[in-house]
């Protein structure tokens, strides 16, 4: 059984290979994966994902059974639209998709930031699976982006929202 906990730099090194891990299994038929890996490599390095966790005005949290990192999301407040929390990262091991994991995550970030009146993401068009996912959680499509993750990054996304109901 896996729990959800904040995540402590100490998981940064799991949760770098776990994305890795998703990251090739969702997005290699996609991108091709030497993209892939430059992206994970630069995103989802464990500097990158200590910028993270130690940003204010944000929730770091992962999934752990005591043996392994299962999943992980991470999740802040916008810095220009003050009531919008942005979901910027919700991923679960490929070998354990299916069990809830995704769903405990989403559970505990969404009622991390009561100043939020919406929660916001964006989701590459041709993942089915995790637009299903979020549309299952009440998310529903409010737009798209050209540069999805980083400013100039040339991949295109929806854009999902979720009113929040505190």
């Amino acid at each position: 059984m896996f729990f959800i906990r904040s995540a402590g730099e100490a998981d940064l090194a799991q949760v770098s290979a776990l994305l890795g891990r998703s990251w090739h299994a969702t997005y290699d038929a996609i991108y091709g994966a030497d993209k892939v890996s430059g992206l994970t490599a630069s995103w989802h390095s464990v500097p990158a994902l200590k910028t993270r966790l130690e940003r204010p005005d944000s929730e770091f949290v992962v999934a752990d059974d005591g043996k392994r990192i299962g999943g992980m999301a991470y999740a802040a407040m916008d810095r220009d639209e003050k009531d919008v929390a942005i979901l910027h990262q919700l991923y679960v091991d490929p070998d354990l998709t299916g069990q809830g994991i995704g769903r405990d995550l989403f559970a505990e970030v969404e009622t991390c930031f009561p100043a939020a009146k919406r929660m916001r993401l964006e989701v590459e068009p041709k993942n089915e699976k995790a637009i299903r996912f979020y549309k299952g959680l009440g998310f529903a499509e409010v737009g798209w982006t050209k540069n999805c993750g980083a400013a100039e990054s040339g991949i295109a996304a929806l854009i999902l929202e979720k009113e929040l109901k505190f």
